[in-house]
């Protein structure tokens, strides 16, 4: 190689791999969200609250036993995290706040994806001749010709979704409903459960009718 296409190439080298990197610094969480916002129900003039504004959170009665809460302290950290962004904060304890907020969350997990073949036993690329479920060919002259059976190895696939209630908390009528839904193969963590927060709380207190999808970049 000439010297004089070195350093263009090195320079080549770096830009290409800073671009790799960057692309392999986050993932995708896009969400299902709907919500249903109810705050012209409390009759006030001022229904939609304004910031800042101060919640405590309630919990069912599976969210209070042992097992249970542990789950749940772990959630309602997320969502004091994501309402924190909205300029709501959680009361201290004994202080009477003119809120409550319920939030729950769900994981189904699917030995493989909805639209993957459980009787493909021919890895991710299948063979170009087997049937699926079959490990042999009859050719055209009759002849059966087997192929070895290879193994499945299966990815789990995860169906998520969170949802999130604020009541007044003076009448506990319902005033603010919304869920989100995400499906994928990543593995649980804080980071995906926030950005599912996050997306089921766009556009709080008014969001847009519908269901919409929000994506949020959620770094690895």
């Amino acid at each position: 190689m000439p010297a004089s296409l070195r350093p263009a190439l090195a320079a080549v080298v770096i830009v290409a791999t800073a671009l790799l990197s960057g692309c392999a610094s986050v993932f995708l969480v896009d969400n299902q969200v709907e919500s249903f916002p109810r705050w012209q129900d409390r009759g006030a003039s001022d229904a939609v609250p304004a910031p800042p504004q101060v919640y405590r959170f309630e919990r069912l009665p599976s969210q209070q036993d042992e097992r249970g809460a542990r789950s749940q302290d772990e959630l309602e950290r997320y969502a004091e995290a994501a309402l924190a962004k909205l300029g709501w904060s959680r009361a201290a304890t004994g202080v009477a706040s003119p809120w409550t907020v319920q939030v729950n969350a769900s994981t189904v997990r699917l030995p493989r994806a909805p639209w993957e073949d459980p009787w493909d036993r021919w890895g991710p690329y299948g063979s170009p001749f087997a049937l699926p479920g079959r490990d042999y060919v009859v050719t055209g002259t009759g002849q059966v010709i087997f192929f070895p059976a290879f193994p499945r190895f299966e990815t789990p696939y995860y169906q998520r979704a969170v949802s999130l209630v604020v009541r007044d908390a003076s009448t506990g009528r319902v005033v603010y409903e919304t869920r989100g839904a995400h499906d994928g193969r990543w593995n649980s963590s804080p980071a995906l459960w926030m950005a599912m927060l996050d997306a089921a709380l766009q556009g709080f207190p008014t969001p847009p009718a519908g269901v919409r999808q929000v994506n949020i970049e959620v770094p690895r």
